[in-house]
């Protein structure tokens, strides 16, 4: 199954903060699709559009709150001018389009005509749009609204213009955003002084369950949940999030207790065109969820024990290692069993990382960024001051990808500190990153003395560049080259695939 990482990497050449974007767009539309009773279709240029390119479908999604438009699945289609216009329109113009057309129900025993409206949604990065959001509703069951449709709706399309500005998803949203409410979980619209504006029924049993007494419509949402929740600091916490809502400050999820019920809330800010319209709540009921999490926890906690057990025998087994090394007085076995203790100090980062992680994903940033420091100190011992520096992110990546990744990257450092430079030389060796939807491209850089004369990675018998070319493309299938600086110095080029190209 292709997913929207492996079809963005098989059909463009977006940069990181693109594809970032997009994972946030699809990371939060199920709720723009409820809200919405619409299909939702991301569409890519599979090519220059102005020259007439097709477009993709990188990822579909169906309402819960209504009929779908589209029961086949358009995920990895291609479409022409002619199929979608509007989608080419947008994606040149950088606005909103919307126009209707016939087409045919898929019922199973009855097909017939229907009305639909199709509209595309440019998704906005900076000053670039990266993709076009399809929106495709019913036209005869879109006429038919009440007050819960009318106030959904409202909210979708403040949304779907803050999609078109650039300014929805943002970054801070991405957390939890998994597990937030839902629009049918409980739907609060607020006005722009704080007050409740709408409140569906299932937001109002909610209010319910936490003690409330009183109808919610009219009421200032921040002062009726600040009185109903048990803890003050929880309840300081929400009304601050709901003023800083309402402020146009990034919204968050947030969980909270109040007489025995837990309940999810997550504020959004609506500021279509950049100007205030007030801010939607969802909430969610989970008492009876958190009850059934709580038998899950000593699982996760074991999980993550098992990898801080891990890391602490390794931990000791590079101990021994080094003192083993200091009681060694041949000089050769000395530098092999620094070099293993240095080995197997980064391969306990990661289990480190794991041990602190619930979703068996390593920030490589954060785990180079610890190594950093020990292999300068190593580097000051052998050599001189040798400066270690990292520049650009390397990203998130699964266990099992990251601890190769991370002793390549080890190696090629101390590669670089141990034979660029002369015995008293200062100097700086830098790792620079960058991120693609296809790739992943590291350069380690030194200001030494370049390689020598006749130098061949694939005919170097050194143990440290025969693990990294096992590791890069046994484990990691990427690719691997030593070529002489811009000026000077050596460049250690390292590219590991992303998405579908890394499996």
């Amino acid at each position: 199954m292709s997913t929207l990482s492996d079809l963005l990497a098989e059909h463009t050449d977006l940069p990181g903060a693109a594809v970032d974007h997009l994972q946030r767009v699809v990371g939060d539309w199920q709720l723009l699709a409820d809200l919405s009773f619409a299909d939702l279709l991301l569409w890519v240029g599979a090519g220059p559009v102005p020259e007439g390119a097709d477009v993709v479908c990188v990822a579909q999604c169906r309402p819960t709150t209504a009929a779908t438009v589209h029961p086949q699945d358009a995920v990895g289609s291609l479409a022409s001018r002619t199929d979608h216009p509007q989608v080419f329109e947008a994606l040149l113009s950088g606005e909103i389009v919307r126009y209707e057309t016939d087409t045919e129900s898929a019922g199973v025993y009855h097909p017939r005509p229907r009305r639909v409206v199709r509209e595309a949604i440019p998704v906005r990065v900076g000053e670039h749009v990266i993709a076009v959001l399809g929106r495709d509703t019913d036209v005869p069951r879109s006429d038919v609204l009440g007050s819960l449709e009318h106030a959904y709706m409202s909210c979708a399309d403040d949304l779907c213009q803050m999609i078109s500005d650039g300014t929805f998803p943002v970054l801070e949203d991405r957390t939890g955003s998994h597990s937030s409410p839902r629009a049918g979980d409980g739907f609060i619209r607020l006005d722009t002084d704080g007050n409740v504006a709408y409140a569906s029924p299932n937001a109002l049993s909610a209010y319910h369950r936490m003690g409330l007494q009183n109808e919610l419509v009219g009421q200032d949402l921040a002062q009726t949940t600040r009185s109903l929740i048990t803890d003050p600091f929880d309840a300081q916490e929400v009304v601050s999030d709901i003023l800083a809502a309402l402020a146009g400050k990034a919204g968050r999820r947030m969980e909270v207790e109040a007489r025995g019920a837990t309940v999810l809330l997550r504020t959004l800010v609506l500021r279509p065109h950049g100007e205030l319209d007030g801010a939607a709540v969802l909430v969610r009921d989970v008492t009876e969820v958190k009850r059934r999490d709580r038998a899950l926890l000593s699982k996760d906690a074991t999980i993550r024990e098992i990898h801080h057990r891990v890391k602490n025998n390794l931990q000791t087994v590079a101990a021994l290692l080094r003192l083993q090394s200091r009681r060694t007085e041949n000089e050769e076995a000395r530098l092999a069993l620094s070099e293993s203790v240095r080995r197997v100090t980064s391969i306990a980062s990661v289990h480190e990382m794991l041990s602190m992680s619930v979703d068996e994903e390593v920030d490589l940033d954060e785990v180079v960024d610890r190594l950093l420091p020990i292999m300068a100190d190593v580097a000051t011992v052998h050599t001189a001051r040798i400066k270690v520096r990292r520049a650009g992110s390397l990203g998130v990546f699964s266990a099992e990808r990251a601890t190769p990744l991370v002793m390549v990257l080890t190696e090629l450092v101390q590669n670089a500190i141990e034979h660029a430079f002369d015995s008293g030389e200062n100097g700086t060796v830098t790792i620079r990153s960058e991120r693609s939807a296809r790739w992943l491209d590291v350069i380690i850089s030194d200001d030494g003395r370049g390689l020598p004369e006749g130098f061949s990675l694939e005919g170097s018998d050194r143990l440290g560049l025969q693990i990294v070319r096992t590791l890069v493309t046994a484990e990691l299938g990427g690719s691997i080259g030593l070529h002489p600086g811009a000026d000077i110095g050596t460049d250690a080029v390292l590219r590991v695939p992303l998405g579908r190209r890394s499996r």
